[in-house]
């Protein structure tokens, strides 16, 4: 230790000596580095960063398996009956259900003013399974939480403060949310966050009637002192046998088994392989940037061998040369690991700014100490991995040939750095080909056909989980007052109301069929109810029938419309207008198909799936209780651009419902952006590092052919001087690199043969081996590495044998 200040004083003169290089390699670790410290801090917080509650360990969700002709694994969602069973005879948890996500409500502060906020629906227990006490007030009761109990709310620290002044004494008192009177029996810790990290919370009230008839209750659990996971899942399953067997016996060959998992697993199981897999694209950046800098610092170590040799004939041991080219790398890796971290914290903010709202189930995603100490794992690995090979040549140093030569370039040295860039381009043509069926997939998704026009129409959508809007007049007559008043607003052609738009999740349920090949059948569709002008709001074509009219009323025959997918897939070869459904639901017209976000069958983000439309005048109570979870949206299209539009719809909707606010305004685009949010987030990702590696990689070719042109001027001058072409010369010299991206190319093929199968879940509309995306990465890397060989290669031009020839 004695000697390594000395040593580090050297190495600092050496690397500031070589400014090139050492930019060279700090840029290459910072990025390197920087990337791998981003994406480690969304695994680390998705996988290994503890959750912000009392042992949770002992937290845990509910997941199914099930083994037949067609085996899932995966969290499942409970009924009403269900999580009665859960709830009376499983006595190792403490359990508590919640609604899948934070419904809008609109909250009425003490201003008087209407605030559109994110409530969620929890039940009794919900915060003790989470370990959260309130701060001030109380938890749900029995009675609170029992079917038709009193209406209570507990609300977030940050809403009590925003809304409500910190008010204290508003505990006990009533404030209006959903058009009706609450109680505030609670407020939250400061710092409190859930899983639904909602504004307010209100109780479930969960039973096997209405929402729990369907499996709509998302369920958590907390392991009680003396029980084990074991014994949970035994007596979980006793006491859902009866519904096992039932299921079973009606599915010969299928086994159900539920069982829990920990909590912070279960949350992000469908984050968690695509998270593993941007890591190791991340891994594959820092390998390539490995092999490229062990390659500069060869070609580096080539022209210091006679300073080298001269050390050690003056009597420097060896120890002593490989301890300053280790303390020489180890100050390059960690100038690159301190930018790195900071790029890092840049990228880091970039991802978060891309994600959609609440995107990622847990909070604190921040480069805390696990994740400096793995940029510090990182670095060293670096400085080790890049260093080994310099020091292995330094070992291998020849005192009289180094001190006698001007020649400081072998074969060995050379073939070594092509095996170096064969491995960066075969790593990068597996970036490229997963980026590439990425963008593929994300191209076949925005083009599939959108079944509409969507140029020239503006949406907004307001909560009516509202007790004023429960029956169905009061919902017709806010229909129809607000519908007319946007009809008048200058330069809107027409206007409509639809219950859920395309590229957006629709209600899913069940239908009778009364004709055709299935008939007597009741099949699955998505239900939509709009008004009569939403069909020429949108400009969807009409492909036999009629669209609604303001005659199909309440009091009118019940009516529907089906899509093309429907007719097709229940009506083969029939035309189905004329032909009835369910309690004698009237099919008068069928429907051109839009993209929409998958339910029925999620085999894709968005896709036709069969729907049926019901006129919105004709939708009974217990539809428009679907407002709890569907927000539904009013439109209109205009010729041109409007000034103003979204305020004067604002003020259209509260003509005809003083106080009710839009929640927000959305084009088209908006919500195709939406439903594809994960493929572009995917693409983007992914992309970024493909490109990083590319440029990586193009970084070798030319460094490698650059330093043979260095390395061999003489060679090349005295070959030009005895009758060798300029053309022979550049072409001879750049076909080092080009050989070794070649060989890079056919071994990166070969790995997408074996790693591509494992991105087969997140592709639609494109193979995994897909042809024109396996091309198009031959044909970039080809080129790329072509102009990355050949430019420095041209330096040859400035070659003058006639003083090569004198030097000699």
């Amino acid at each position: 230790m004695s000697s390594f200040p000395q040593n580090l004083r050297f190495a600092v003169r050496q690397l500031l000596r070589n400014k090139g290089f050492t930019a060279t390699v700090v840029l290459t670790l910072a990025l390197s580095i920087g990337a791998n410290t981003a994406i480690f801090s969304i695994v680390n917080a998705l996988i290994l960063k503890r959750l912000p509650y009392p042992q949770p360990e002992r937290m845990g969700t509910l997941f199914q398996r099930t083994q037949g002709p067609k085996p899932e694994d995966g969290q499942r969602w409970i009924d009403g009956t269900q999580w009665e069973q859960l709830r009376d005879n499983v006595p190792s948890l403490a359990s508590a259900v919640f609604a899948a996500l934070a419904s809008g409500a609109n909250l009425e502060s003490t201003s008087k003013q209407v605030a559109y906020i994110h409530n969620g629906r929890v039940s009794q227990h919900y915060f003790d399974v989470l370990g959260i006490r309130p701060a001030i007030g109380r938890d749900f009761s029995q009675s609170e939480d029992a079917p038709n109990g009193p209406k209570a709310v507990i609300l977030s620290y940050g809403l009590w403060r925003s809304i409500f002044n910190a008010d204290r004494n508003l505990i006990g008192s009533a404030i209006h949310l959903k058009g009706e009177p609450y109680t505030v029996i609670g407020v939250l810790p400061q710092n409190a966050t859930t899983p639904l990290n909602a504004d307010l919370y209100t109780s479930l009230q969960p039973s096997p009637t209405g929402e729990g008839q369907g499996t709509n209750f998302g369920v958590i659990f907390r392991l009680n002192n003396g029980a084990t996971w074991q014994q949970a899942d035994a007596e979980i399953n006793r006491a859902w046998a009866a519904r096992i067997s039932q299921i079973e016996s009606r599915n010969p060959g299928v086994r159900i088994q539920f069982y829990t998992v920990p909590f912070q697993k279960g949350i992000t199981s469908e984050l968690r392989p695509q998270a593993i897999g941007l890591m190791a694209a991340a891994g594959f950046i820092l390998l390539i940037a490995c092999a490229n800098l062990a390659g500069l610092t060869l070609v580096r170590m080539a022209r210091r061998l006679p300073e080298l040799a001269t050390r050690l004939a003056v009597g420097a041991s060896r120890w002593q040369i490989l301890r300053q080219l280790w303390i020489e790398n180890l100050l390059l890796a960690s100038i690159g690991g301190i930018t790195g971290v900071g790029i890092g914290f840049i990228a880091l903010c970039g991802l978060l700014s891309l994600l959609p709202e609440d995107f990622l189930p847990v909070t604190g995603v921040a480069l805390d100490a696990r994740v400096l100490a793995f940029t510090t794992v990182v670095t060293l690995f670096t400085s080790v991995l890049f260093g080994m090979l310099p020091a292995l040549a330094a070992r291998r140093v020849d005192l009289r040939s180094s001190l006698a030569s001007r020649v400081t370039s072998s074969a060995h040295s050379v073939r070594l750095r092509q095996a170096l860039i064969a491995g960066e381009v075969a790593l990068t043509v597996v970036l490229l080909a997963g980026s590439g069926l990425l963008i593929r997939t994300l191209i076949h998704l925005q083009t599939l056909p959108p079944g509409f026009n969507p140029d020239g129409v503006m949406t907004a959508k307001a909560s009516l989980d509202d007790a004023r809007y429960k029956d169905p007049v009061p919902f017709r007559q806010l229909i129809t007052t607000s519908l007319d008043a946007m009809q008048r607003i200058p330069g809107v052609q027409s206007a409509a109301v639809g219950l859920t738009l395309p590229y957006e999740r629709t209600l899913n349920g069940g239908v009778l069929l009364h004709d055709g090949p299935q008939a007597t059948k009741r099949v699955g569709a998505d239900f939509v109810y709009v008004t009569p002008r939403f069909f020429d709001v949108l400009q969807m074509p009409l492909s036999r029938g009629r669209a609604f009219t303001d005659a199909d009323g309440p009091d009118a025959r019940s009516v529907i419309i089906i899509n093309e997918t429907f007719a097709r897939k229940f009506f083969p070869g029939i035309n189905p207008v004329g032909l009835t459904v369910d309690k004698g639901a009237l099919i008068v017209g069928v429907v051109s198909d839009i993209q929409l976000s998958s339910g029925l069958n999620p085999s894709a983000p968005i896709q036709s799936e069969e729907t049926i439309y019901i006129p919105a005048a004709q939708a009974e109570a217990r539809m428009l209780g679907v407002h709890v979870w569907f927000q539904p949206s009013w439109i209109v299209r205009t010729s041109s651009p409007v000034e103003g539009l979204t305020e004067q719809m604002q003020r259209a909707l509260s003509s005809a419902a003083p106080g009710l606010p839009f929640s927000g305004f959305y084009r088209m685009s908006d919500l195709q952006t939406q439903a594809l949010s994960m493929q572009r987030i995917q693409v983007a990702l992914l992309g970024a590092m493909a490109g990083l590696a590319l440029l990586l990689s193009a970084i070798g070719v030319f460094a490698l052919v650059a330093s043979l042109v260095t390395q061999r001027t003489r060679d090349i001058g005295i070959r030009i001087a005895l009758g060798s072409t300029l053309r022979q010369a550049i072409t001879n010299t750049s076909a080092s690199g080009i050989r070794a991206t070649a060989a890079g190319v056919l071994i990166g093929l070969a790995l997408c043969a074996a790693i591509l199968p494992v991105m087969r879940s997140v592709l639609y509309g494109v193979g995994v081996y897909d042809a024109p995306s396996l091309a198009a990465v031959v044909a970039t890397l080809a080129a790329v590495s072509l102009v990355a060989a050949i430019v420095p290669a041209l330096k040859i031009a400035s070659i003058d044998p006639a003083r090569t020839l004198r030097e000699e």
